[in-house]
């Protein structure tokens, strides 16, 4: 059987880190950042796990496991 290849547009979005975690950017961080705390912007840089409930598809997508 073949490999199987990466899903382009999940990887753009999505990373692995050394421990296997499934990292992604926070949404609504884009535009109308105006009316939306200093507090909430600062956040929004961080990354964070993805759901459980996604973990075992967008895996696949990577091409792990």
């Amino acid at each position: 059987m073949p490999k199987m290849k990466t899903h382009r547009g999940t990887a753009k979005r999505f990373r692995v880190t050394g421990s296997g975690k499934i990292m992604r950017g926070k949404a609504f961080k884009s535009h109308i950042m105006t009316k939306k705390s200093q507090k909430r912007k600062r956040n929004f840089r961080k990354e964070e796990q993805i759901a459980a409930a996604d973990r075992k598809v967008i895996a696949r997508n990577l091409g792990l496991r």
